[in-house]
């Protein structure tokens, strides 16, 4: 359940307007999800949030698109994100990703969450080489 009803025909701001145009604009898609109608109660956090998400994660860089959501997936799954964890893989789908290529990243997570915690119970210390401070 969430915290904040969602907000009531928002794009009678212009302000939320003017973000909504831009997301359809640049997913090249009439839907705006969920996340952005109920940031939609604060004009100045859609935006923000908005402008940055547009930034990393639209704007070409030396991370191709399925690499960028399936590193926004795995910090989703870490952070226990239900909502994050579905619209970024629908993303990393949309843009290619593969059934194996998705198993094969589930497999990582779950590897590295479990030798994680097995790292962090037995407290082992971390080799000189990979402390850059050391060198």
């Amino acid at each position: 359940m969430s915290t904040i009803p969602r907000p009531q025909n928002p794009e009678k701001n212009p302000r939320v307007k003017s973000v909504f145009e831009d997301i359809r604009a640049t997913r090249k898609s009439d839907f705006i999800n969920n996340l952005w109608h109920y940031l939609a109660f604060d004009p100045d956090l859609l935006e923000s949030t908005w402008r940055d998400v547009k930034e990393i994660m639209t704007k070409r860089s030396h991370l191709d698109p399925i690499t960028k959501e399936l590193i926004y997936i795995a910090v989703s799954i870490a952070n226990s994100c239900e909502y994050c964890i579905h619209s970024h893989t629908a993303a990393a789908k949309s843009k290619g990703m593969t059934e194996k290529q998705y198993a094969e990243f589930l497999s990582i997570v779950s590897l590295a969450g479990r030798t994680n915690h097995l790292l962090n119970g037995i407290k082992v210390p971390i080799d000189k080489e990979f402390n850059h401070e050391s060198n």
